[in-house]
């Protein structure tokens, strides 16, 4: 908003001297405020997208052009070399801006990122064609003040352009706060994994998919042992916190393509694409083994916790997501009832 207003009001101040001789001091700060402008924009751009920036570079943009505009306005007239110098800084600088935009990244973001890219790209080829036409015209052939073609059309188009990116400017927001809603509304608060609703929905499309393709569909249930018992001898806050543990394991142990879940209190589900029970229960001692080995100190004291995790695969229980669930949950309590701290399958006692 800084960049755009700074250049919104070096073109009042440039545009103003239309009549010669013109304020010399105006001219030099209607190059100096674009330039800073134009380097606020690319720090804005590059927040958005990293959260850092070069803070000196708007300073450093806008003590360029004021070295040039004392040279060429005050002490060594030459509007020419004024403008084509101008004109190259602004068409790198839009061209920096541009290509910062025009990446590859997912939707909807990539089409607000595209057109203020695209605008920027626009505004960067006008600047060096500017260049281009005044660097070859014959001397003393353009001016501020001369009926010159390439003064309104640069005027028009730029004009046109900062409109354009204040308004990619305001999609860009508009659509990272979109995306941020959902990601708030598809995750669980507290841990971070996918909330229930989202995981019965991703269910819902990989079953879809396992019924046309033939793949099968395995299912990890997850609870911790003696919860109740940590949140009453160490609280809610250490339950909490043991909860979010699990599922930074969690999240580290399972392969890119499963569906790592909170499915309620301290309960955990995760969907397995393509695998069958025998690999899922590989993945689930794994998992086991990695959490027991944990030690967790609280306020001075030791806690090691250990879960049980029940799982099933499509080929047992079939691809419909509530069978899924009530087979590995069925699973999980016989590993409870077993002694806890263990993986079972379901298919184990299926026949028994």
């Amino acid at each position: 908003a800084m960049g755009s207003l700074c250049i919104g009001l070096g073109l009042s101040f440039s545009y103003s001297q239309m009549e010669p001789p013109g304020d010399a001091w105006a001219l030099v700060l209607g190059a100096t405020l674009p330039m800073a402008g134009v380097g606020l924009q690319f720090n804005g751009i590059q927040t958005f997208k990293t959260g850092r920036c070069n803070g000196y570079l708007p300073w450093l943009l806008a003590g360029l052009a004021l070295i040039l505009g004392i040279w060429f306005v005050v002490l060594h007239p030459d509007i020419q070399a004024r403008a084509v110098a101008n004109s190259l800084i602004f068409g790198l600088c839009n061209a920096a801006c541009a290509h910062a935009l025009l990446i590859r990244i997912e939707q909807p973001l990539r089409t607000a990122y595209w057109f203020t890219g695209a605008t920027f790209a626009i505004l960067s080829t006008l600047f060096l064609i500017r260049a281009i036409i005044v660097f070859f015209s014959p001397p003393n052939s353009y001016g501020l003040y001369l009926q010159t073609p390439i003064n309104p059309i640069s005027f028009f188009i730029g004009s046109m352009a900062q409109m354009c990116l204040a308004f990619g400017f305001v999609l860009m927001l508009n659509y990272r706060l979109s995306a941020d809603l959902q990601k708030l509304a598809a995750s669980d608060a507290l841990t971070g994994a996918l909330n229930r609703r989202s995981l019965e929905q991703e269910a819902v499309r990989l079953s879809a998919r396992c019924t046309r393709t033939g793949d099968s569909l395995a299912i990890m249930m997850i609870d911790v042992d003696h919860f109740k018992s940590i949140n009453d001898r160490y609280g809610h806050q250490t339950g909490d916190e043991v909860l979010r543990r699990l599922a930074a394991v969690a999240q580290k142990t399972i392969r890119s393509d499963d569906y790592f879940a909170r499915y309620g209190g301290e309960e955990f589900c995760i969907l397995l694409p393509s695998t069958i029970e025998k690999d899922a229960w590989i993945l689930a001692d794994r998992l086991r083994q990695t959490y027991a080995g944990m030690v967790m100190e609280f306020g001075g004291e030791i806690l090691r916790s250990t879960i049980s995790i029940g799982v099933a695969d499509s080929t047992h229980a079939g691809l419909e997501f509530t069978a899924l669930v009530a087979a590995a949950d069925q699973a999980m309590y016989r590993a409870k009832q077993e002694g806890r701290n263990r993986v079972m399958m379901y298919s184990a006692y299926l026949f028994v």
